[in-house]
């Protein structure tokens, strides 16, 4: 029996990594490592640190309310305009926001297999949105699980493995963790933190928790599995900015076309390496592409009150919709900018919204019990809430200048 609960000590935090170690978060990170060597490190020590005290704020909320963070602030909410307002706010957030994203992780998937293949890329936006049907369909949370905890073990071991072999100047990786601003570098540090802290992640999370555990008890369990899984993608997402660094910035190689990604990796696999990176930078796309209609069908089946779980046919319809909106806009190369200029707006409107109530909820000692929070998680939250509000109005902004 031992044995059996050890095996079950860890899940949803490997949700929350596999859906920010996409694309966007390999793009980005390459990016980054490229056009400013170490120096923005930093904002990914950042990242992962509120990541890991936001999504455990949301699964303690399950644990210790029996609700996820969907059915919390529905139930919460009392005014019926106050909860049309949080309703359409969070269901415009988290559904388009992931069918957005959906077309992404469909396209940089599809990508990562036309590096290695003479097949059209329209062939494997099919076979991937496909695939991600089938996962889904089985209606089983451990298999999901289980599939997307082996695809960041995957991208793991590539990106880990380069780094000890690139032997990278480690008194300059520390230098990175130095919060500096080099001059038109915001717009990657704001990239960096946006591709790592993002609200549907708590929906996910608080949902998966809610499906995976549900005595107080499992809090040490809950925690256990953040800090590996979360920590495990920080440390990804940073070795791909040094490697990326030493096989760029500093030979001076300028990184302009996607392909070039897969030269940080040659160090380990030599001329295996577009071959070997196109199936990493696939498995990032296939695993967020799972992640992103799964996030938005748990979110809105908690916030409209479903009942049903995984076997209503209305969360079917949420994640098969995603899908399906992902697949159009990447088959037919539809410009998804005006999309995801809105996903933007509504996510930089969500997370403080989201965060400040997670604070609410976990000062309930009525249905928290002695889950609730103490003082150093509050002074701790509310400094995440001031600065995940002040980066959401900054992405606003941005997008107007």
């Amino acid at each position: 029996m031992a044995g059996k609960n050890k095996k079950s000590s860890f899940g949803p935090g490997f949700l929350v990594t596999a859906a920010f170690i996409g694309p966007g978060t390999v793009t980005s990170c390459s990016l980054a490592g490229a056009k400013f060597g170490y120096a923005l490190i930093y904002a990914l020590v950042f990242a992962t640190i509120t990541t890991l005290i936001l999504q455990e704020m949301s699964g303690r909320l399950s644990l210790g309310s029996g609700s996820d963070l969907g059915q919390s602030l529905r139930e919460y909410t009392q005014n019926w305009l106050a909860k049309l307002m949080v309703i359409i706010l969070t269901l415009s957030s988290i559904t388009l926001g992931c069918a957005a994203y959906e077309a992404g992780n469909i396209i940089g998937g599809s990508l990562g297999l036309e590096m290695v293949t003479s097949i059209p890329r329209i062939i494997w936006v099919a076979l991937i949105s496909l695939f991600a049907v089938f996962i889904l369909s089985r209606k089983k949370y451990k298999l999901v699980e289980k599939f997307l905890i082996f695809f960041v073990f995957l991208m793991s071991i590539s990106f880990l493995t380069t780094f000890i072999i690139v032997k990278p100047n480690l008194v300059s990786v520390l230098k990175g963790m130095t919060p500096s601003f080099p001059k038109n570098s915001l717009y990657l540090v704001l990239a960096l933190v946006g591709t790592t802290v993002v609200p549907y992640n708590l929906f996910l999370h608080s949902s998966a928790v809610k499906e995976k555990w549900h005595l107080k008890e499992n809090l040490k369990d809950l925690r256990k599995d953040l800090l590996l899984s979360i920590c495990l993608g920080g440390i990804i997402s940073a070795a791909i900015v040094v490697t990326s660094a030493v096989a760029f910035y500093e030979k001076g190689i300028l990184l302009e076309k996607g392909a070039q990604m897969a030269h940080q990796l040659r160090p380990l696999f030599g001329s295996f390496t577009n071959l070997l990176f196109g199936i990493g930078f696939f498995a990032a796309g296939m695993s967020s592409a799972i992640t992103a209609p799964y996030a938005a069908a748990f979110a809105s089946s908690g916030i409209l009150g479903w009942k049903g779980g995984q076997n209503s046919k209305a969360f079917r319809a949420v994640w098969f919709g995603v899908i399906l909106i992902g697949f159009i806009i990447s088959c037919f190369n539809l410009n998804p900018i005006a999309v995801i200029i809105f996903a933007q707006v509504a996510n930089g409107l969500i997370l403080p919204v989201a965060s400040i109530f997670l604070l609410v909820m976990l000062n309930n000692s009525q249905k928290m019990g002695d889950l609730a929070n103490n003082l150093k998680q509050n002074i701790l939250g509310v400094l995440i809430i001031l600065i995940v509000s002040s980066l959401g109005i900054w992405n606003i902004v941005k997008l107007f200048i």
